[in-house]
């Protein structure tokens, strides 16, 4: 794949990850969802070459950060972080099984919760609804159709 190729697929999966994450859900439901752009940006990882995933990753989490109106740098933050836990387990994650990939889509979203919550914390107080736990349990389930539907725009 072309360097081409991928900006244009990583392009495709953000839009899709932030029309996914607009979807107005019951407030329950929102808040135990996964943080909807972890998990399409980590395949895009795993099937890139490698290159500006970084870059792309603190340029996500700020365009997140100014869609949803949060603390400038939150998302960015936790995304460039769980990135670099995604990108340290690519080779393992490509040749595994999926309950493995789930549980390393597990922990990358709990790398990204635990940044998150320690930004919130910091600038706003403790001050969060104990629903978004879930949030790592619910990126970990949606793990598997979220990859089958992005291996299908991929092709």
């Amino acid at each position: 794949m072309t360097n081409s190729n991928h900006f244009f697929l990583l392009v495709k999966i953000s839009i899709i990850a932030f029309i996914t994450g607009a979807i107005s859900l019951p407030f329950s439901l929102e808040l135990a969802s996964p943080f909807w752009l972890l998990p399409f940006f980590s395949y895009w990882v795993i099937y890139s070459n490698g290159k500006n995933i970084f870059t792309s990753a603190f340029i996500l989490g700020i365009l997140l950060d100014i869609i949803e109106g949060g603390t400038l740098g939150q998302n960015a933050v936790a995304l460039v972080l769980s990135s670099a836990f995604i990108l340290n387990v690519k080779k393992s994650i490509f040749v595994s099984n999926l309950t493995t990939q789930q549980v390393y889509i597990f922990l990358g979203s709990i790398i990204y919760l635990i940044i998150f919550l320690l930004v919130q914390q910091l600038t706003q107080g403790l001050n969060f609804e104990w629903l978004i736990l879930l949030s790592p349990f619910t990126s970990a389930i949606l793990w598997p159709l979220i990859r089958y539907l992005l291996a299908k725009l991929k092709q």
